[in-house]
């Protein structure tokens, strides 16, 4: 079963969304484009205009008593409000329960002493309105008319929220999902690694989720968190809309004059630099076929500071949209869809960092060009028809942005959390509007350092760190694992025992699950396995008979979604819900021989002629040790797959299309099957249940006919 897998996920995602539209009677209509013809004298460069001016909302401000402090931006334009609460804490060092503190954000919204998850749904729906939480705060909006009942629950969650274990285990679950998925998302990985490198251990920014922390989250921490932080002395809040702010004063006295404030404990950390010289890390991803590449290092920006505006000119030059990076990468050489760069300013420790996803083969050149733009913006200026087109993008974002509410009320509350002048926002344009050349060199001299940088890998070791190697001045490159944790690569992976092989090793898997005379015992198979994606119940069916006949449906209840059939060496694939089939060709056929056997590591040496080769002995994350194996399909088709030492049993595969894993074997007529199986392909992950395995129910070849 364990290849079959592999093309589930594919067929999932054509068809689900296709599915969901079934399902709730709607039909896409084409979109007839709208042709504009201009004409333009591409000979005159346009003119420089003076910085337009952008009329900012003002605010009126007043405190209560309890010191919460309020912030009111009048909008007469439409009947709504938006209502944003922030509060500003220190972030909270979480240790071995990191991730609490999102948590408790997340069960502020499942109910209060007064009122269920359900009601608070219902009641917010029914007003069609938005109500959402987090560790940080409460946004809310609605239509004024509904204003105090909007506010009503609002308070209530915010007052008195009743934490419950039920609730707890929910988010457990999904987090506990998401944290499965992002194993095997590179853009994950690169995250949490670039986090710990930036940030170090020992900082509330460097700390990651993890399976054990996530696991170890209490009902009490979390109460705790909410009890010790949601305080009005250190809270703001914004309302933005149709309203003033005489209309506002008695509203918010009603709602959240009761808050108690209370003392709020305060936090300093020691502040990582950047590293005094080119340090090269990677994250080894034996099947990658292409890397997730990050310069990244860490800035003291404060937001609000003499050199903010200059600092988001200077990066957008380099990487903040389609300009130099983007044009190198993308444009020139055509390696990726897209590279970024970013700065981001913080209170505590800002972070520089500059992405792309490329290549194996360019993965070297493209960190080259990345540190080459980054030193031609420190050393050669900036010229006026560049500089001119980026502040006039820079100020088509701004006003843009200015259109949504939360974006003034950000303003508001930044204004007053970071001590800024009030008319701060009000000029950023005209101040944007005076930078000049000069300005951005400094600025880039003073920010951009491609000397004291993390150059961060995440994708096939074997072929791209020895390439790497010349960006490190201590010549040496460092290896992480998918957690943030620095190892040896040499010692990872021990040697086997002398007189162990790839082909010894598989053998014992073959005796381990009920042995080659039982196998061959097995003439058919039915296998029935069940899952859930995108809040949707999926079945899958899979029909073998030997030698080399497979049907393998995939659905929903009594929605067959796709069917896949191979027999003798033909293959086709339909979907009865748009009545195509076609024919399945080339790789993806090869691949299905082997598919269509239920027990293919039986063959892997004769019919299949695959070869094999025993890497070594792997100690993983639960303290076991694994054969490692890889298996050559000819080609470079091959699949790295491990071996319980212990129990002789498969718990993974990894290929090019994703990874497999196997767990849950159980015994059907003394033969052992997996009954749970997970499959990660990117950012997809989904894990099956086998309900039912039949041996020999004497399945009729039509069953696999290909028509």
């Amino acid at each position: 079963m364990k290849n079959k897998i592999l093309s589930i996920i594919a067929v999932l995602l054509i068809t689900l969304p296709l599915a969901a539209q079934v399902k709730k009677g709607k039909t896409v209509k084409p979109v007839t484009p709208q042709v504009v013809k201009e004409v333009l004298n591409r000979g005159i460069q346009p003119k420089a205009g003076p910085a337009p001016v952008i009329k900012i909302g003002d605010y009126e401000s007043f405190e209560l008593a309890n010191g919460l402090k309020v912030f009111v931006v009048e909008n007469h334009k439409i009947p709504r409000l938006a209502y944003s609460l922030v509060l500003d804490n220190d972030p909270v060092f979480e240790g071995d329960m990191e991730g609490y503190t999102d948590f408790a954000g997340q069960l502020m919204r499942t109910g209060t002493t007064t009122r269920t998850k359900d009601q608070i749904d219902e009641q917010v729906d029914m007003l069609g309105a938005s109500l959402n939480t987090s560790a940080s705060g409460i946004s809310a909006n609605c239509l004024v008319k509904h204003n105090e009942e909007l506010l009503d629950i609002m308070s209530d969650v915010l007052l008195n929220a009743n934490f419950k274990t039920e609730e707890l285990e929910k988010i457990r679950t999904q987090t506990l999902s998401s944290l499965e998925a992002d194993k095997n998302e590179p853009g994950a990985i690169s995250g949490r690694v670039s986090s710990i490198l930036v940030y170090g251990e020992n900082h509330p920014y460097g700390l990651n989720e993890s399976e054990e922390s996530v696991k170890k989250i209490t009902l009490e921490k979390c109460t705790e968190y909410y009890k010790t932080y949601f305080k009005p002395n250190v809270a703001y809040l914004a309302i933005v809309g149709d309203i003033t702010l005489e209309q506002a004063k008695p509203l918010v006295e009603k709602y959240f004059g009761s808050w108690q404030r209370g003392d709020v404990p305060k936090a300093t950390y020691a502040v990582k630099k950047a590293p005094s010289k080119t340090t090269v890390v990677v994250v080894d991803r034996p099947n990658a076929v292409q890397s997730t590449i990050n310069v990244t290092y860490p800035v003291d920006l404060k937001p609000g500071s003499a050199d903010d505006i200059k600092v988001k000119l200077t990066n957008t030059i380099l990487g903040g949209g389609t300009f130099r990076l983007y044009n190198n990468l993308r444009e020139k050489h055509g390696w990726t869809y897209g590279a970024y760069s970013s700065i981001q300013p913080d209170k505590l420790v800002g972070e520089f960092s500059a992405s792309a996803e490329v290549r194996n083969p360019v993965t070297d050149s493209s960190f080259t060009e990345i540190l080459a733009e980054m030193s031609r913006l420190r050393t050669e200026p900036v010229n006026d028809t560049e500089l001119n087109m980026v502040r006039n993008y820079m100020m088509g974002d701004f006003g843009r942005a200015l259109e949504n509410p939360a974006t003034v009320a950000k303003f508001a509350i930044n204004t007053a959390r970071y001590n800024l002048p009030k008319d701060y926002y009000a000029t950023y344009l005209t101040r944007l509007s005076t930078l000049n050349s000069a300005d951005v060199q400094l600025t880039a001299q003073k920010y951009i350092r491609p000397d004291n940088a993390y150059l961060l890998m995440v994708g096939k070791a074997e072929d791209i760190a020895p390439k790497l190697k010349k960006f490190a001045k201590s010549g040496d490159v460092l290896y992480y694992d998918i957690d943030g944790k620095l190892y040896d690569p040499s010692k990872k992976l021990k040697p086997a025992p002398i007189g162990v092989t790839a082909e010894q090793v598989i053998n014992n898997y073959i005796t381990a699950i009920g042995g080659v005379k039982k196998l061959n015992k097995i003439k058919d198979a039915t296998i029935n396995a069940g899952a859930t994606m995108q809040g949707m119940p999926i079945s899958l069916d899979l029909y073998y008979k030997a030698p080399d006949k497979m049907l393998m449906q995939v659905g929903s209840g009594a929605m067959v979604f796709a069917k896949q059939v191979y027999n003798a060496g033909k293959g086709v694939s339909s979907s009865p819900m748009s009545g195509e089939t076609k024919a399945i060709e080339g790789d993806e056929l090869s691949g299905m021989k082997e598919a269509a056997m239920i027990f293919p590591e039986m063959y892997y040496y004769t019919t299949l002629k695959y070869t094999t080769a025993l890497l070594g002995i792997e100690e993983q994350k639960d303290q076991k040790q694994y054969y490692k194996i890889e298996v050559n399909k000819g080609g470079d088709k091959k699949d790295i797959e491990y071996y319980d030492v212990q129990t002789g049993l498969k718990i993974r595969t990894e290929g090019k299309q994703g990874i497999t894993e196997f767990s849950d074997y159980k015994a059907v007529e003394g033969i052992l099957f997996p009954h749970g199986m997970t499959q990660n392909m990117g950012p997809q992950t989904i894990s099956f249940t086998v309900t039912a395995v039949k041996l020999n129910t004497k399945l009729k070849d039509e069953f696999f006919e290909i028509k």
